[in-house]
């Protein structure tokens, strides 16, 4: 129940949190209540997702499964980090501009922060960047672990698929955020229920791992 929580309910969440992101055509006429609720919700979210992820490769091994955990790591971190200054420091901002009476005067440094190369939400800064990549990344490297230990196409093509979402729309609000999480959270429940049909290459190397056990198992007279 826990696992299921997890992987389903964490970008479920996140997915309803990106429906109500404020969309940042200027910073200093933000709904700055909803904005910064938005992103302190973010700050679990991001990686709770990502350790959804993770979890549904948990008992695989090999490179796909090894890139899947790594690439999670990048994106929960740089998320995580590009959104409590992007999201959190500019709403603090602007909350402060729209309560001193002149917000042309705080308009220097919310865009300092903004238009910040490697921080910023307003450019395709390196945090931004990578993290996107990362995540597409993920659910391709996942998709493949998990197709390999038996799970069917459709789940797998899902979760490969929704994690290309924010890159494709450039934006984690409205579609890109919600169509990501939530293909996240319908993928991740359809490959906890369904029953994994073993791999062919499993089924083939079960008689031989048999046959191989029982030789070793035979008496020494017998042999």
């Amino acid at each position: 129940m826990a696992e299921f929580a997890l992987v389903t309910g964490a970008p479920a969440l996140l997915a309803l949190v990106e429906l109500v992101h404020p969309q940042p055509h200027d910073l200093l006429r933000l709904d700055v209540r909803t904005w910064l609720a938005v992103h302190y919700a973010q700050i679990p979210l991001f990686p709770l997702a990502a350790l959804g992820v993770v979890r549904l490769v948990r008992h695989r091994a090999g490179i796909a499964a090894g890139v899947c955990r790594a690439a999670m790591f990048v994106f929960g971190a740089s998320w995580t980090a590009w959104d409590a200054v992007a999201g959190v420091a500019t709403g603090i901002l602007a909350s402060a501009a729209q309560g001193s009476g002149d917000t042309q005067a705080w308009r220097g440094p919310v865009d300092a922060i903004w238009q910040h190369p490697i921080m910023g939400g307003g450019t395709a800064s390196v945090l931004a960047v990578t993290g996107a990549i990362a995540l597409s990344v993920v659910t391709v490297s996942a998709a493949v672990a998990l197709k390999r230990a038996g799970h069917s196409w459709m789940p797998v093509l899902l979760l490969a698929i929704a994690g290309f979402g924010i890159t494709i729309f450039k934006t984690h609000a409205w579609p890109g955020g919600p169509s990501t999480f939530a293909g996240l959270s319908i993928a991740g429940a359809w490959l906890l229920l369904e029953p994994v049909q073993p791999a062919p290459s499993d089924v083939a190397a079960a008689p031989r791992d048999a046959a191989a056990g029982d030789a070793l198992a035979m008496p020494r007279g017998r042999r």
